[in-house]
């Protein structure tokens, strides 16, 4: 590579050597010229345009549409590598499922003390209207993401979970199908599991939560705020790729019990809805009645079982990054096992001795909002200026109990092709996990995004990241 990586490097580990699961792709790379390689990343480009592949950057003015940068050089994990991963995320997908019937039923880790009642009590992501419900099948978090970051040859850590209505499989989907369309004698000669299933595979671990008993002819839809939101691409994108109907809260009513759609020959019943609409704007007769974007009624039609929503209402509370800190206890307490994914160690801003560490050291952390996510509302210590960390300082005083923070982690890096060749970045890995009430599928690989700025940590691309593809070898 151009630049050394202090960091663990995934092609070259943490000497100038060359990491087996590269081998293959190292030895093709050499024996390209590089400007063709960059004529390559030009197509990629103009591919991701055509299809519209774009999202919004929200700031002080209107929404900014962008396209996302995609770097063809891809992120590569062994099979051993990623069977261990696999038993880790399946170990924590169904300790958060098994935390969430808890919480909305007898709270025996709260009777137990493992914690505290107040972080459930006065969080705003728990949903009182949850209480006493039961999802069909015992499944909360029908979709899950989580966020993995890489440290070391062994060491991964989990740096949050995206248990409400995660995105970005699309961007996995497509750039899969770049590469296969750019590259296609790579895939010849090295065996890289696919991922083009997925659609397929989301399907039918939805119809299998239906609340009645149906294969082939259950009616799942997707239910999308509309053109204005920042993910809509990917709700057209999964709705049409499932082949199902993406509808929006004025397409949908109640009829005879149950949540219907409009068509051309009336009104049809939803067994499954897959909402792409957070909980707040979800049903205005029960939530926000301002909201234009949900249904009227529906979470009565859910509560009495006639239909199922998809991620279940409530499931915030599993993403809370409070929460996160205690889910190693969490994993513990509903499995008995200890957790196999670590997390990244965590300051409670609400406790005082936390908050007086964190204040002594904010030039050092990351410190984030509970809520937040898209890498906004967060504080990056080692990067900011002082006038930036005392307004943060004035923030994290104001409301601490607002705020988390972690250690800046020594993030491994990827190459991205350069214009002088191969140099390294950042990266973190977001696997997308599917659960059914009998069974868990986890896609091989997930989205790899990427800090494109030389020594930035921030990977979210709406600060600027890209994305690559994610190979997970077939051994």
């Amino acid at each position: 590579m151009t630049e050394h990586s202090p960091f663990f490097d995934e092609m070259s580990g943490s000497g100038a050597g060359l990491r087996s699961p590269y081998g293959r792709y190292r030895d093709w790379f050499d024996g390209e010229d590089l400007r063709d390689l960059r004529k390559k990343s030009t197509e990629a480009e103009r591919f991701f345009r055509r299809t519209g592949i774009t999202f919004n950057v929200y700031g002080a003015d209107e929404a900014d549409e962008r396209l996302i940068p995609f770097d063809i050089v891809p992120r590569i994990i062994s099979g051993r590598e990623w069977s261990k991963l696999t038993k880790g995320i399946e170990q924590r997908v169904r300790a958060i499922n098994a935390f969430l019937y808890d919480i909305y039923h007898r709270q025996e880790i709260l009777r137990a003390g493992r914690i505290p009642v107040d972080l459930i009590a006065r969080n705003d992501a728990f949903l009182p209207h949850m209480i006493g419900v039961t999802p069909p099948g015992n499944v909360y978090t029908h979709i899950v993401g989580v966020d993995l970051v890489r440290t070391g040859e062994d060491e991964f850590f989990v740096l949050e979970d995206n248990a409400r209505t995660p995105s970005g499989v699309s961007y996995m989907l497509e750039n899969r199908e770049t590469m296969l369309q750019m590259f296609p004698e790579l895939f010849s000669r090295i065996r890289v599991q696919p991922v083009q299933n997925y659609p397929l595979d989301l399907r039918r671990s939805l119809a299998a939560c239906a609340p009645r008993v149906c294969t082939e002819d259950c009616t799942v839809a997707v239910l999308t705020p509309g053109i204005h939101n920042s993910a809509y691409f990917e709700h057209a994108f999964l709705a049409d790729h499932m082949g199902v109907e993406l509808v929006e809260g004025t397409d949908l009513r109640v009829v005879d019990g149950k949540i219907a759609m409009r068509t051309t020959e009336g009104y049809k019943a939803i067994d499954v809805l897959y909402r792409r609409v957070d909980d707040e704007f979800l049903d205005p007769l029960n939530f926000n009645p301002d909201s234009v974007l949900g249904v009227p009624g529906i979470m009565d039609v859910y509560r009495a079982g006639g239909i199922t929503i998809a991620n279940a209402p409530g499931t915030g509370i599993a993403d809370d990054k409070a929460i996160y800190s205690y889910m190693p206890d969490i994993v513990e307490f509903y499995t008995g096992e200890k957790a196999i994914l670590q997390n990244v160690p965590t300051w409670r801003c609400s406790e005082a001795d936390a908050l007086a560490y964190v204040l002594d050291h904010l030039d050092e952390l990351v410190v984030k909002e509970v809520h937040g996510s898209g890498g906004y509302g967060m504080l990056v210590g080692p990067a900011a200026s002082k006038k930036e960390i005392a307004a943060f300082r004035a923030k994290l005083q104001a409301k601490p109990g607002n705020y988390i923070a972690q250690p800046t982690l020594a993030l491994s890096t990827v190459p991205i092709l350069t214009q002088k060749g191969l140099a390294p970045r950042h990266v973190d890995l977001r696997p997308f996990v599917l659960v059914s009430p009998n069974q868990i599928t986890i896609t091989p690989g997930g989205l790899t995004r990427v800090a494109l700025k030389r020594g930035s940590l921030v990977v979210n691309s709406s600060q600027g990241g890209g994305t690559k593809d994610t190979w997970v070898l077939e051994e």
